[in-house]
């Protein structure tokens, strides 16, 4: 895979950030609050209003994560009786399940349509 915002001469991307960007979707937006003008500041939001169609790709995955979080903590508290084992995966799963509701939200808001 080659890197869209690269020097242009098709680099690869290392695992780790191909990792980050199929987790986390902040790379996709851009920061309104940091614009300097009106035309930056709506620029960036019509571009996060666009980017959010990607939105609810990435609140699968972290449905899956939250799903596996809790199968591994009810697998190792039941099976192998390791209590601070699936205490860990019980918190991934609440941390998780934190992210999908910051997922949904962002994605509720920048899908309503604009004030005129």
């Amino acid at each position: 895979m080659t890197s869209e915002h690269g020097d242009g001469q098709g680099t690869r991307l290392r695992f780790r950030t191909l990792l980050y960007r199929f987790i986390f979707f902040d790379w996709l937006f851009q920061d309104a609050g940091g614009a300097r003008t009106p035309v930056e500041r709506h620029a960036a939001t019509q571009h996060n209003r666009r980017m959010s169609k990607y939105l609810p790709v990435y609140l699968r995955r972290w449905c899956f994560l939250t799903v596996l979080g809790f199968a591994l903590g009810c697998l190792v508290e039941r099976a192998l009786q390791a209590t601070l084992l699936s205490a860990w995966f019980f918190t991934w799963t609440c941390i998780t399940a934190t992210g999908m509701v910051v997922i949904a939200v962002a994605w509720i808001f920048l899908t309503q349509p604009q004030p005129p």
